[in-house]
């Protein structure tokens, strides 16, 4: 006879005792995760006669979680909870009506903003979608996002309990759980266990971040960095809708100052072609400067008992990984977060610009979108514990000044000319200073041309030939003799 329980509810808690010692906090999404695979967690823990089918079916299920993927992200949890967490409150098929409203918006919006910026429209479809789509079309770039820091927290980890555990894992079981027939977890090897257990779980977090995201964004470039790979401009009407209940202004107005704000932000990233490699690079630079201190994560995990589901659950949970920003990488957050700023800085000013004549809430609309990033919301505090980022500016009123400025002494074109180079990018110094920014770049021009007229001079006397060989050339024979 088995010593399970018979009570479903309590097999079920069984099982939840056996994940909670590798998933901590997130045992819950785990069970999610197998309920919407068809698993039901009370059936696979009980009975006297496990059927054998049933038992090998959670088995393969739960060497799905740990292998599948084939990075330090796995994608398949990522986007399968992601999806569930997308529709958690509801994610209805959008109406043709609702289609349609938005995509009209957006095409307003690009005549609006002709003329508030010689920039043009971004060329790409004007698009409707659900919460489900945003999660399909965004969820590549949140991956890529995290893989670095994910790619080196696995590491660590397999290499530390690798040699807590030595060569193989035949035999280990998870903790609670009984011996199903067919296979054990056990038969991966250290290495591949650690590391896939690391890229589930970094898979949840991404899917739980992205999920959670995809309810909160009124389209693609809320976040201020590029998520979708081709030219597009897109509404998610649900997430409109819900903002615009709460607010006195109408759902036609609140919407299409949503449709010029991705409109315009959609400009930018198309036709600053240095843009989004710029910002990538910034993302990928901090990652990359993470540091894991292998000692304290030994110093976790020296005396752990995966038998026991307390000492693993301990090892495995919290702030295990010891990240530590240096000099270096808080320059290159201080770079990301004042061009996050600035970005969101243009788009405020240049939306403001071309929905004013037109919309009359929409200096509130645009203070309501200000408070709103400011205060950030609980996917983008998720984000910040996985790779240590923060995706809002935290200067984008000092951003905004500075471009207003630009505009009230230069016009347009100045303002917009910042997106020129990226020499000319403004730095901290110009947002405690707006004024100050014209100044500062004539003086870094005169300088560059002062090193460019240098330049120019030592490589033309270089090429000239010398005086005294040329007129040696040109005496006659009778004179050399």
């Amino acid at each position: 006879m088995s010593d399970l329980p018979d009570d479903p509810d309590k097999r079920e808690r069984a099982l939840r005792d056996a994940l909670q010692g590798i998933f901590g906090d997130r045992t819950d999404e785990v069970l999610g995760q197998m309920r919407s695979q068809g698993l039901d967690p009370a059936a696979l823990m009980g009975g006297a006669a496990p059927d054998p089918a049933t038992m090998q079916h959670l088995m393969n299920q739960l060497q799905r979680l740990f292998t599948s993927g084939g990075g330090p992200v796995n994608t398949e949890v990522a986007h399968d909870l992601a999806r569930q967490v997308a529709v958690a409150e509801g994610d209805p098929s959008l109406t043709g009506a609702q289609a349609r409203s938005a995509q009209e918006a957006l095409s307003v919006a690009e005549l609006w903003l002709d003329a508030a910026t010689d920039l043009p429209p971004s060329g790409g479809p004007a698009r409707a979608w659900s919460r489900s789509e945003w999660v399909e079309a965004t969820l590549p770039a949140w991956q890529q996002l995290v893989s670095p820091v994910a790619a080196s927290a696995a590491d660590a980890l397999a290499t530390v309990l690798g040699d807590q555990l030595g060569d193989d894992m035949t035999g280990l079981e998870l903790p609670g759980m009984p011996v199903f027939p067919g296979g054990s977890l056990g038969d991966l090897d250290p290495a591949t266990m650690m590391r896939s257990l690391g890229s589930a779980v970094y898979g949840m977090q991404v899917g739980q971040a992205a999920g959670t995201l995809s309810r909160e964004v009124f389209g693609s470039t809320d976040v201020g960095l590029p998520l979708l790979a081709e030219p597009a401009t897109v509404l998610v009407p649900t997430n409109v809708r819900a903002f615009a209940d709460g607010l006195d202004s109408p759902f036609e107005e609140v919407q299409l100052y949503m449709a010029v704000r991705e409109a315009a932000h959609a400009r930018l990233f198309v036709h600053v072609p240095w843009l989004r490699a710029h910002l990538h690079a910034l993302v990928e630079q901090y990652a990359r400067g993470i540091t894991i201190d292998l000692d304290a994560l030994e110093s976790q995990v020296r005396d752990i008992d995966m038998s026991d589901p307390e000492s693993l659950r301990g090892a495995l949970s919290g702030d295990v990984f010891g990240l530590h920003n240096t000099p270096e990488q808080q320059a290159t957050l201080l770079r990301l977060e004042t061009a996050l700023a600035l970005v969101e800085g243009w788009v405020s000013e240049v939306a403001a610009a071309a929905s004013l004549p037109h919309l009359p809430h929409s200096v509130p609309l645009r203070e309501m979108i200000r408070r709103r990033r400011a205060a950030g919301g609980p996917a983008e505090h998720t984000f910040r514990s996985l790779v240590g980022l923060e995706l809002r500016p935290r200067r984008s009123r000092d951003a905004a000044a500075l471009f207003a400025h630009l505009l009230a002494t230069g016009g347009p074109e100045a303002r917009d000319a910042v997106w020129d180079h990226p020499d000319l990018l403004p730095g901290t110094e110009d947002l405690d200073d707006p004024s100050g920014y014209a100044g500062r770049r004539a003086a870094q021009a005169d300088e560059h041309s002062d090193v460019d007229a240098a330049l120019a001079q030592i490589f033309s006397d270089a090429d000239a030939p010398d005086v005294a060989d040329h007129a040696r050339n040109e005496e006659t024979p009778d004179d050399q003799a």
